[in-house]
């Protein structure tokens, strides 16, 4: 066998189309479905998407594994489960989707951990079977934190200390952070920093670190859900303070330590030190240098970050710690290891019979990984031998193939760090020649450059490429031309000569093909003459000209730019075909100005300067219009066209830049100027093409800077002979308005466009696609007609001509119409409903038969509405909801349902006409969902030892309740939350033996088999309303009624006698006793509040420490931004037994208007902590 029978390679041709060449040896070749042209074509299954290999999963939504594949004939798909058959079909609560191996897991009902496991697909065809990797299924966890009791921990200013955190093991790992009982952030420095274990280290503790409030939170991501320690009192003396001294380590232990990571891992390296003053971390490489891009210090320097890791990161890394009064280093080695990856992974071969190729799996890793192969999912040491394939190791060598020959083919490496495992066809194929190259493809190039034209083909064997020019000889290898493997034809040097045909012709041994396409070489384009340097006064105009010459079948852009930007947004700058121009020139003007050309294939530029000087000073000049052109002249007179001239007028100082001449048509629009054409200044004549049957009259206007001048005397009449139509009807359409009709229209045109009198329109029309001839109609003065006794929807093929007195218009465009369209007739079939939650399903229909649209195609309306609710019998239904699906869509889903509710639907189609007829009416019932929040929840009867807490039911029950769940504790304090559960008919509760003068926060919450509702709040003092009660009680009494009776009756008196001993001369001087000894308890009494279960300004805004909750949904801002309700978004939270947060709340308030308490949320912690993390 020669050696060019075992090269292959594969290009792309123009339009992205895949070129796949074959030939007795072929690498990474793929069948394009997609392809028209390769249509039908036969192709083992191919695995296009899939789950990762480990999939933790969200207990709280349905398990989506995916597996999908493509192949001819498509594939069907099969499971495995723990290595064993996954019947799918017997298990109701899995769903296989549509044309797919996707697995859809319903868990609403169910324990994720039934369904964990290790699963594998399979896609099979009668070509081959390809399988998907493992993918092992796992149940996301966030374990609560061990009880435990943290005693306080004392030591002296300057020693170091480590909190430790021991967060829960979870699944995945949690995100570790410290806060304080104020949800604020705990600062950390160069002093203070926390690892990535969780624990926290001091290298110096100061005074300031006592606080009895460090606190250690793990989030756990995929629930949502944040676990807290127990918090931490650390209390500084200052009694024997520690002295300074040099740094050592406080993690890692000892003088060295080794670490291990893996190829392609990120590398993370830490180190703690002790010392005072504080020391200051170092990162180097032993024998070596970082690698500048991938690495990075973080945490204060003491962590060393380095991505990607490669073998070559491995050794010894050495950790610096300094300060004054010494260092201290620790070593640690980095022992890099590798999990199998790719060097070159097994691909595709597509072979012709008897021809023979090679699957090579070479896979690298540490240690070593080892290889096994399988065909079609099957050991290849259990599949049926086959003398034409040997194995080697990582290679197997097929030869002398047949069409039995096809197979998949997986190759599988691993060590103990994990696998890789990758599927590879072989496709054995008897095809002919197929060129896939785009048929009469023009390419273009400039001269005297390089053009490549593509001959892309397909075909088994490979084909044979041969190009011909303009049906000449064969081209050949040579100093002119290059004829690549691939089939491209390369021209180093195009001349005009090159310009021509070109024929491509692709041979094997079941046929051949040819391809044309074409070269047109282009002259380059080219500025003949450049802008130069302008040195121009300030006020003045400057003017660069740059002319060009490029291939006249090019389209030329021409570009200007100030000092390489777009020049500025100013009327001032006045851009023409070959030059720029820049009117009343200012200081800001000066600079370099280029000119660019561009064409589609190359371009060519030119700078030059613009200096602005200072304007010397000149007579005041007076600008004014032109005066009006004179002396008009027609000559050149022809059946079309005319020459017309004229001599300018007076210009005023101001040279004229145009002019613009208009024409008088007096037999169609007499009195009518309409702007004809306009010529620079500096011309003087015109050549006028003209229309038939048009009495002409023609004038011309000048414009300078100033304006236009006043319209020139008219020139003598000039009119042209009638002649047949130039032209025919513009925007013709065939609409129907009605099932049996179809409405031909069209603009009309003017007496201008008519060229003659007797102005009529030729309508034509017949039905697309059949042999009956066109059915015409002559009609005058009018815009459409209508054609009727149509079919229904069906295209009509439409012509509409101008015909007048001498002859008919040119043979008009044919226009593809449609005849009107009517309902659809048929309602859509086998719609099915499949619920997904308590607020949300998904409806499937088939699709209605084409024939019975009646029109073309806009949709389904889907209409759902609630019949019932599950739970309340007095329920009434709801006004239907409609939602609207486009196109041939057949599924979608119904959002926002009532839990715990009887819903129906039906399904139909609709066209530009309307709706067709309602599918019949389909029930489902949606599943229970968690409870809305209490109506209410206040405190009554309030006394120094008791009181009783009411509620009212929620408004939306969304299932049957299960009961209630009351928790309380006092304010601001670390005492434990108590909880009582309560049954579902109960709706108050007595509670007794509470502390006196105590503020208590209550909170309670619904509940159904699908958990709890959201949470409503209040509060109350113990003896603040005792008090008040003691209070209205005393006011009542009959005693206090008369002892207030008695005092004003003896203060009445003691007024008579003062009054009589002053009017008797006497003295009295009790008033000034009393003013000079006021009685300082003798105060006016400030009323009492009085009322209960809301807070007051003051006491809102104090955060509840024992669970650190707001008790108003905010936190109090004190000196740091930084609080966790700032970074929060606004959420509602909820406490566990344990004291932890979960953010799953719905947020809403509640506000019982007859008592006048409000009721609200605990705010979430969770998205606050996020921001941290």
């Amino acid at each position: 066998m020669s050696t060019m029978n075992w090269k292959r390679k594969s290009t792309l041709c123009e339009g992205a189309v895949m070129v796949l060449l074959l030939g007795h040896m072929t690498f990474a070749l793929e069948v394009p479905l997609d392809s028209k042209v390769l249509e039908g074509l036969p192709q083992p299954p191919t695995i296009t998407h899939q789950s990762p290999k480990d999939y933790i999963i969200d207990p709280r939504e349905n398990i989506v594994i995916h597996c999908e594949a493509k192949g001819n004939p498509h594939p069907s798909f099969s499971w495995t489960r723990n290595g064993t058959h996954f019947d799918v079909e017997k298990d109701p609560k899995v769903i296989t989707r549509s044309n797919s191996g996707t697995l859809v897991i319903d868990i609403s009902e169910e324990k994720a951990e039934a369904y964990e496991g290790v699963y594998q697909c399979m896609a099979r065809n009668e070509h081959g079977t390809a399988v998907s990797n493992n993918i092992v299924i796992r149940q996301s966890k966030s374990p609560l934190w061990s009880k435990e009791r943290n005693e306080p921990i004392t030591v002296q200013v300057g020693v170091s200390l480590i909190l430790h955190c021991r967060p829960p093991a979870g699944l995945p790992p949690p995100i570790i952070f410290w806060m304080d009982n104020n949800f604020q952030r705990l600062p950390q420095n160069s002093r203070v920093s926390q690892a990535l274990n969780g624990d926290l280290y001091f290298s110096n503790v100061l005074a300031e670190d006592t606080r009895n409030d460090y606190i250690c939170y793990a989030r756990f991501p995929h629930t949502q859900t944040i676990q807290q320690k127990q918090p931490i009192t650390v209390n500084v003396l200052n009694d024997r303070p520690a002295g300074e001294r040099k740094p050592s380590f406080m993690y890692p232990s000892g003088a060295s330590s080794t670490v291990s990571v893996l190829r392609g891992e990120t590398l993370e390296l830490e180190c703690f030190a002790d010392g005072l003053p504080t020391p200051e971390i170092s990162w180097t490489k032993v024998n070596g240098d970082l690698p500048s891009d991938r690495f990075s210090f973080h945490n204060f320097q003491k962590m060393l970050k380095i991505a990607e890791v490669m073998e070559a990161d491995g050794g010894d890394y050495r950790c610096l710690a300094r300060n004054r009064l010494g260092s201290a280093q620790h070593i640690v080695t980095v022992v890099v290891k590798a999990a199998p990856f790719w060097i070159s992974a097994p691909r595709n071969l597509i072979l012709a019979p008897k021809e023979m190729g090679m699957l090579i799996c070479h896979v690298g890793g540490n240690p070593k990984p080892t290889i096994t192969w399988l065909v079609n999912g099957v050991p290849i040491e259990n599949s049926p031998k086959d003398p034409r394939r040997k194995i080697e190791d990582n290679t197997i060598t097929l030869s002398d193939v047949q069409t039995s020959s096809s197979a998949v083919y997986q190759c599988n490496a691993s060590n103990e760090f994990g696998y890789l495992l990758a599927n590879a066809f072989v496709n054995v194929l008897a095809e002919p020649p197929r060129v896939l190259t785009p048929p009469n493809y023009v390419y273009q190039v400039i001269s005297n450059r390089q053009a490549m034209l593509d001959c892309a083909s397909f075909g088994s064997p490979l084909p044979k490429i041969t190009w011909f020019k303009d049906g000449q000889t064969a081209i050949v290898d040579g100093d002119s031309y290059i004829l690549h493997e691939n089939g491209t034809l390369q021209i180093n040097v195009a001349q005009p000569l090159n310009s021509g045909k070109y024929t491509c012709v692709a041979t094997n041994s079941q046929g051949n093909r040819e391809n044309h396409v074409y070269l047109e070489v282009k002259e380059p384009t080219r500025i003949l003459k450049q802008p130069e340097y302008k040195e121009v006064q300030r006020g003045s105009k400057a003017v660069f000209e740059c002319k060009v010459k490029h291939d006249l079948t090019l389209i030329p852009t021409m570009t200007w730019l100030k000092d390489n930007g777009e020049l500025p947004d100013d009327e001032r700058f006045v851009v023409d075909s070959d030059s720029l121009t820049i009117n009343d020139v200012t200081q800001e003007d000066e600079g370099t100005y280029t000119c660019i050309m561009n064409t589609t294939l190359d371009q060519d530029s030119a700078s030059a300067m613009l200096t602005v000087v200072e304007a010397t000073p000149t007579p005041p000049i007076i600008y004014e219009r032109p005066d009006p052109p004179r002396d008009l002249e027609l000559t050149d007179q022809r059946e079309r066209s005319v020459q017309l001239t004229w001599t300018p007028g007076d210009e005023h100082n101001s040279p004229i830049q145009l002019f613009l001449i208009q024409y008088e048509d007096s037999l169609h629009e007499p009195d009518v100027w309409n702007n004809m054409t306009e010529v620079p200044g500096t011309s003087t004549t015109a050549h006028l093409d003209l229309s038939p049957y048009v009495y002409y009259s023609f004038r011309v206007l000048a414009r300078n800077d100033v304006g236009l001048s006043e319209p020139s005397i008219p020139s003598s009449q000039y009119r042209t002979n009638p002649a047949s139509p130039d032209k025919n009807p513009s925007d013709v359409e065939g609409t129907g308005t009605e099932p049996d009709n179809m409405v031909i229209s069209w603009n009309e045109m003017t007496g201008l466009q008519s060229n003659g009198p007797g102005l009529q329109y030729k309508v034509s029309w017949k039905q697309k696609d059949t042999d009956e001839d066109w059915t015409s109609i002559i009609v005058a003065n009018v815009s459409e007609y209508v054609v009727t006794g149509t079919p229904t929807f069906v295209p009509y093929e439409v012509m509409v001509q101008a015909i007048n007195d001498y002859g008919s218009g040119p043979k008009p465009e044919v226009v593809l119409g449609y005849s009107g369209e009517d309902r659809p007739t048929m309602a859509p079939e086998s719609v099915k409903v499949l619920v997904q939650n308590s607020t949300l399903a998904e409806v499937h229909w088939e699709p209605i038969p084409p024939s019975t649209v009646k029109g073309k195609m806009l949709g389904y309306k889907v209409y759902y509405w609630k019949e019932k609710s599950l739970q309340k019998e007095e329920s009434k239904p709801e006004e239907p909801q409609k939602l609207i699906f486009s196109g041939n869509e057949t599924e979608g889903h119904l959002p926002d349902l009532h839990p715990y509710s009887q819903y129906s639907i039906n399904v139909r189609a609709f066209n530009g006409k309307g709706d067709g007829p309602p599918s019949t009416d389909q029930k489902f019932e949606t599943p229970e969902g968690v409870p809305g929040p209490p109506t209410f929840l206040r405190i009554t009867n309030p006394n120094l030892e008791s009181f009783t807490v009411e509620w009212g039911p929620p408004m939306d029950d969304n299932g049957r309740l299960t009961g209630y769940i009351l928790k309380y504790q006092p304010i601001n304090s670390t005492e434990e939350l108590k909880e009582m559960t309560l049954l579902a008919n109960e709706t108050s509760v007595v509670l007794e033996n509470l502390k006196y003068s105590t503020r208590y926060k209550f909170y309670l919450n619904a509940m159904t088999i699908k958990g709890s509702g959201p949470i409503v709040t209040t509060a109350i003092t113990i003896m603040d309303e005792a008090m008040t009660s003691r209070q209205v009680d005393i006011a009542t009494q009959g005693w206090f009624i008369g002892l207030m009776c008695a005092i004003a009756l003896l203060i009445l008196v003691l007024l008579i006698v003062c009054f009589i001993k002053r009017n008797k001369g006497g003295k009295y001087p009790v008033k000034e006793k009393e003013e000079a000894h006021q009685d300082p308890e003798i105060q006016p009494m400030k009323e009492d509040d009085g009322t209960f279960g809301e807070y007051s300004d003051t006491e809102d805004h104090k955060p509840l420490k024992g669970s650190r909750t707001p008790s108003n949904g905010t936190v109090k801002k004190d000196d740091s931004d930084d609080s966790l309700v700032d970074y929060g978004e606004g959420g509602d939270g909820q406490f566990n037994e344990d004291g932890s947060f979960i953010g799953q709340y719905s947020g809403k308030k509640e506000k019982d208007t007859a008592e006048g308490n409000e009721s609200s949320e605990a705010p979430s912690p969770v998205n606050a902590m996020n921001s941290f993390v």
